[in-house]
């Protein structure tokens, strides 16, 4: 069995309710990078049930943070919450039965839920290709190399801010 992390991807945010349809999007976007789309019901389910938990304990007035990590480990996905409150007590979702969880508590304060799910039929670590991207040039790197050498490309972009956000009914006075 392969026991070595292969990708990790994680995502900090505010434990507000907006966290969780966050936590959505990432799982769902990571595991489309991985070529997972067969695990995105289960594992988005299984993250946001976990942030949820963190979101409900939370204290709206000053929220804490909690983050979200998804880590291909040996054959599984392991996806892990992490919360920086020191109220809550360590206990894992009983919205998890049947999938292989745990609770880590940090120095410090807060606490790591985790749990894994496995790898499609067949599937190991290794097989999960790392994303690719083409490399792209913004728009501004492109316009700068057309610049004189004397001509500073902050100014000139600052200039052109300012004229796309004129209105042009001011041109009639």
């Amino acid at each position: 069995m392969d026991t070595e992390t292969a990708q990790t991807d994680d995502l900090r945010l505010v434990a507000l309710q907006s966290a969780v349809n966050c936590t959505d999007m990432f799982v769902r976007f990571t595991l489309s990078e991985w070529s997972l789309r067969p695990m995105t019901d289960e594992a988005t389910a299984a993250a946001t049930r976990l942030v949820s938990a963190v979101v409900e304990h939370s204290d709206s007035q000053s929220p804490g943070f909690v983050s979200v990590r998804l880590r291909i480990h040996g054959n599984n996905l392991v996806i892990e919450v992490e919360d920086d409150q020191s109220v809550l007590p360590p206990a894992v979702s009983s919205n998890l039965a049947g999938v292989h969880t745990g609770v880590v508590s940090p120095e410090g304060r807060g606490r790591i839920v985790w749990c894994e799910l496995e790898l499609p039929q067949g599937m190991r670590a290794s097989d999960v290709p790392l994303p690719r991207r083409d490399p792209k040039r913004s728009n501004s790197s492109e316009q700068s190399e057309d610049l004189p050498d004397d001509v500073d490309p902050q100014v000139m972009e600052r200039l052109l801010s300012g004229l796309s956000k004129r209105d042009p009914d001011s041109d009639s006075q």
